[in-house]
């Protein structure tokens, strides 16, 4: 999946699911600090994103790295490189 997509259908997420303006999707935006999210709203943000993706995230373990959209954006795309390489 191209970066683009993975960006525009993660922002997407973020638009409907929590109702954010696409100016503050910027990928330097702390989740936390930055877009407000907590703890419940990231259970929210991975059932979405499993969702949207057709990917299992919950147990993945570098979500709990993820503290920048960047960062989400790179986790999404490497879910789904590894998608196509399996």
């Amino acid at each position: 999946m191209q970066r683009d997509r993975i960006i525009e259908q993660v922002n997407e997420v973020f638009q409907e699911d929590f109702e954010m303006e696409l100016q503050q999707l910027v990928p330097e935006a702390n989740l936390f600090t930055e877009l407000g999210l907590d703890s419940l709203d990231v259970v929210d943000l991975v059932v979405a994103l499993q969702k949207k993706f057709d990917v299992s995230i919950r147990d993945d373990e570098r979500i709990r790295d993820i503290r920048t959209l960047e960062d989400l954006y790179l986790f999404v795309e490497s879910l789904a490189d590894e998608m196509n390489a399996g």
